[in-house]
């Protein structure tokens, strides 16, 4: 039977070395940007209550880009590698090559009729009303849409508008392939707010 992103997360955790577990939950708490964990809810827990903590705090997705972007601070890379690995197929990364990508399907929606994309339509709307910023970088950074650099001087900025206007005076320009890698984080994480804007 396959495993679970939460199976793999406990696995992972479990085989850090004692003190490299101590380092993983200090950077947890440790981390700046939103959601934040407080260092109650993880000190002195196990790797499964920390696992629980980080999928209910960022999703299964949101936390495998989470424990990825800590287990390389705490230089453990060969435990992010194997972690990236085995969640691959469950996190898809739609791009040109991809079959079951933009052009199979997806395009439909994210792509207006008039050849206008979904989020350049929607822009101003999106600034206005996005507001679980937080995953959706998350998952812009794990598929590669944003680069690291541009991850830290996005969660920079004050407000979610700001960051959300960030997002499309920059990465967001390269190509069609990253408004639908968007497009599709946004429908995960502002399912409401998409619904609302198809209809319009």
């Amino acid at each position: 039977m396959a495993k679970t992103i939460k199976k793999i997360l406990t696995d992972t955790l479990e085989d850090l070395s004692d003190k490299d577990f101590d380092k993983f939950r200090r950077q947890l708490v440790d981390r700046r940007e939103e959601p934040r964990v407080r260092r109650g809810k993880v000190e002195g827990k196990n790797y499964l209550d920390v696992t629980d903590v980080l999928v209910s705090t960022f999703t299964e997705t949101g936390a495998v880009a989470v424990v990825l972007e800590l287990l390389k601070q705490i230089d453990c890379h060969e435990d992010a590698r194997r972690l990236g690995e085995e969640t691959a197929e469950y996190l898809p990364k739609p791009g040109p090559s991809d079959p079951a990508g933009p052009s199979a399907g997806g395009a439909g929606v994210s792509n207006m009729a008039d050849g206008g994309h979904f989020v350049d339509k929607h822009q101003v709307e999106l600034i206005k009303r996005v507001s679980n910023i937080s995953p959706i970088l998350d998952e812009l950074l794990y598929r590669k849409v944003i680069s690291a650099e541009i991850y830290d001087t996005i969660r920079a900025v004050r407000t979610t508008q700001d960051k959300m206007r960030e997002l499309f005076s920059g990465p967001l320009k390269a190509s069609t392939a990253c408004k639908d890698v968007l497009y599709k984080v946004l429908e995960e994480n502002e399912p409401y707010l998409i619904d609302d804007l198809k209809k319009k």
